[in-house]
Formats: structure tokens, sequence, C-alpha cells
């Protein structure tokens, strides 16, 4: 599908991300392509949200409703509306009931939804099955977002982007559509400066994707600061860095942070710059003080984050500060892309207390972080927790040789997690003792220490 007409000035828009969305531009529907693939398998870590049950004993959050749009839609009229929220088994839903045609924007997710008439639509965000989009030469390029309306009301779907158009890297887009029975991917029917856009008659999971191949021109990115204040009477307190593409949703970050970490603080502070994927970075702070330690020197930004969400950058302070001023360069020409100053002086010492995550049996807690376990492992971090387990009987003989058969690390990360979890609490004991000595770091960040 070609792209040459999306730099006309009427597609113009101003810049947003998924949590400040702006007004997308909608010109007239045309037809939408599908490229379509063979059947594929459905992943097994993405249940659909028709299974999931709706109880009167959930917590919800109060939200704003619909108002009514004319019959007849104009070109650039929507209204933004605020979900409500229902959590179940650790899992977020987003609902909206609308009562009249027209385009309604969430304010929590970024996503438009072009309405024929009255529809209740649940969303949430779900994992992607990267092995699944690698078959096809694709990567992720936005959340995968499973989507019902039993209406079938919704007739046009706008899923935010972080491309920069005037480089091009929006004509790599397009939209996988995962189903139970296959996916296919759709040429978008339009792009504007925010947001893919696509004609839709089904629904399932729904997320933006980009060529393998595509070059790494820089995105929009977000740069999101989660501070733990000193514990009383020790005063070092750190400062995790965050580097995520643009088009994350913000509610989702912070909803699994705290599930993994437990209590920190988000930092609110503007966040938006322009990043290039696989390319160095490195923090810094100004002025130095040798009281501020900064791991790792420089790290890769990863633009294909949008499962887990682990720290880029961890700032530790060896003493209490009032401010600190961050400034994150281009490893290779020193160039800064983003300078901040933080001020911390909001946040009190906090008192010593017991975490809920370690209280629980070590089976659960190998449950809670198996996603992040699995996704986050190096392979030699990996292969070091496999020689320990194998040693110590955690794992059979057969069950190494099982592993060891397994090419993908991420599917080898995730038969050793099962084995060991479905042995009870002994085992998964070992497990987490063995990571926290194999890879302290990787395991804080889990929630393990």
């Amino acid at each position: 599908m070609s792209m040459q007409n999306h730099d006309s000035p009427e597609e113009m828009v101003p810049e947003a991300t998924a949590g400040h969305p702006s007004t997308p531009d909608i010109l007239p529907v045309h037809s939408h392509f599908h490229l379509s693939y063979s059947s594929l398998p459905h992943s097994h870590s993405m249940p659909s949200l028709s299974q999931l049950p709706v109880t009167k004993n959930k917590k919800y959050t109060q939200a704003m409703r619909c108002h009514s749009l004319p019959d007849i839609l104009l070109q650039d009229s929507f209204k933004t509306f605020t979900p409500d929220i229902a959590v179940h088994e650790n899992r977020e839903t987003y609902m909206f009931q609308c009562t009249y045609p027209g385009l309604y924007q969430c304010r929590v997710t970024g996503l438009v939804f072009n309405m024929e008439g009255e529809g209740d639509v649940d969303y949430r965000i779900v994992p992607w099955n990267r092995r699944l989009l690698a078959q096809h030469s694709k990567k992720p390029a936005g959340p995968l977002f499973d989507i019902k309306c039993h209406q079938q009301s919704v007739c046009q779907l706008h899923l935010p982007h972080c491309e920069i158009r005037s480089t091009g890297g929006c004509e790599f887009l397009s939209v996988a559509h995962v189903t139970d029975e296959r996916t296919e991917f759709i040429l978008p029917h339009k792009i504007t400066e925010t947001h893919v856009i696509i004609n839709i008659t089904g629904f399932s999971g729904f997320g933006n994707v980009k060529d393998e191949n595509s070059p790494p021109d820089p995105i929009r990115a977000l740069v999101l600061l989660f501070y733990n204040p000193p514990v009383d009477p020790d005063l070092t307190s750190d400062l995790n860095v965050l580097l995520l593409p643009g088009n994350i949703v913000l509610s989702d970050v912070l909803h699994k942070r705290k599930k993994i970490i437990g209590d920190e603080r988000y930092i609110e502070i503007p966040s938006r710059c322009k990043l290039h994927p696989e390319q160095e970075y490195t923090l810094s702070t100004s002025p130095e003080d040798d009281l501020i330690l900064i791991q790792p020197n420089e790290a890769e930004f990863d633009s294909e984050c949008y499962d887990n969400y682990f720290p880029t950058f961890q700032v530790v302070l060896e003493q209490i500060m009032k401010n600190i001023k961050l400034l994150l360069k281009h490893s290779n020409d020193s160039q800064c892309v983003w300078e901040r100053r933080v001020c911390l002086s909001s946040a009190a010492i906090r008192k010593p207390q017991v975490q809920s995550g370690p209280s629980l049996p070590s089976n659960e807690r190998l449950f809670y972080i198996r996603s992040s376990f699995i996704d986050g492992i190096s392979g030699p971090v990996l292969k070091s927790l496999l020689d320990k387990l194998f040693e110590k009987t955690v794992i059979t003989d057969s069950e190494r040789e099982s592993a060891d058969e397994i090419q993908m690390k991420s599917d080898k990360a995730r038969f050793v997690i099962d084995t060991v979890r479905k042995k009870g609490e002994a085992a998964s004991s070992e497990m987490i003792a063995f990571l926290c000595k194999v890879d302290p770091f990787f395991s804080g960040h889990l929630g393990l220490i």
C-alpha cells in the first residue's frame, strides 16, 4: 500500500503519546487491504477476553461516560473518555459504554474507536507472541490489545504509534490481527502523525507491528523515573530510569511494576524525547558526585519493550538529596537527548517493613514473576541457573536434556520456571536462591531480593 500521501498537510496533528493522546485527523473511509498468512496456532499466553469472568465484587474505577455526538459525524469531531477499570487476577480490563455513533478516544490507552452505534467495548493489554511474529519477520511496534464488542458496533480502530513520519518509519508499519484460528497482517487504511487506522469487522487481538528489517530510525520515546526513598536508618536510595517507546500505556507500566517491585514512587516529570533503536546511551548527573553511582555505564535502547518494564539505568544515591540533574546522551557523539532536574525532596524516609512478596510461598512467587523471568533473563544466566539446578538435583537428567534441546531462549526459560514451580515450594525456593546468587541485579528487579 502506498504511503506517498502521508505528508499531506491535512494529516498533520500535534505530537502525542498513548498517555497524552491528541486528536487524530480523520479522512473519509476507503477500502482497506489484508495480507493474510497461513493459519498459525494462537499463543496460549493470550487468553480470550471473552473468557474473563465479570463478578460483582470486582473493584471498579468510577469514570466518565460517553456523551452524545451528532448523527452526522464531522471529519475531526471526537470525544475523549476515561474508561472504567476492572482488576481481575492481576489483569486490568478497560470498559467503555457508548450510546451514540461517533469517534471516541480513550484517555488511558490512546485508542480511538469509531462507533457505528451503541456498544459495550472491553479491552486489555495482553502479551505478544514474539515467536509467531518472528516467523513472518515482524516485531512489536505497540501494545497488543485484546478487544471485544458484543454488539459489533466498532467499525474502525485507531492504534497509537510512536514513529516519526518525516523519517519514513511509518512505511514499515502494519497491524497484526490475532485470533484463535490465525494471525493476519493488515495494511493501514491511513496513518496520521500519532495513529495507525484500520477498518475492522471482527475482534480479538490488535497491535501495531513493524518489519524486522526496518531501519533503526529515531522514534518518540519516554524517560520514566521510579524512586525508592531511603529506609530508616539507611540513607541509601535508588532511582530507576526506564527508556520506553512513546506509545506504551503508562497505567500498564505502573500496574506491572507495582506487581513485581512493590512500593516505589513514580516521579511525574516531562519525559518525551527521541531515541534511536539499537543505539547505546549513557546517563550522567550534573555536577558529578562520588556519592552517586549509575549502573550500567551505557545501555541500548530497546524499542520493542511492551510486555516487561525493567530499568535501563539505576541511579544509587549514597546520601539524601533534595534534587538531582540527569542527562541522557548518545554514547557515540555525547549529544544530549534528554535533560531534567528531578526533585526528590517530597519523598520521605521510609520505615523498615516486610514486603508482601517474600511472604508468599516460593512457588507462588515464581508464578508472579513468570512472564518477567521468561522475557528478561539472559542466555548466560539461564545456562548457569540450569547448571546449579542440575547439580543440586532440583531437575532430573531427562529434564536437563529436554531443556538443552530447546533452542529459543524464551521457550527454554519458560520450560525451566514451569518445571521447577510445579515441583513445589522447596524446589522453587532453591531456584530463587540460585537466581539471586547468579544475577542479583536482575533478581532485585524481579522483587526476589
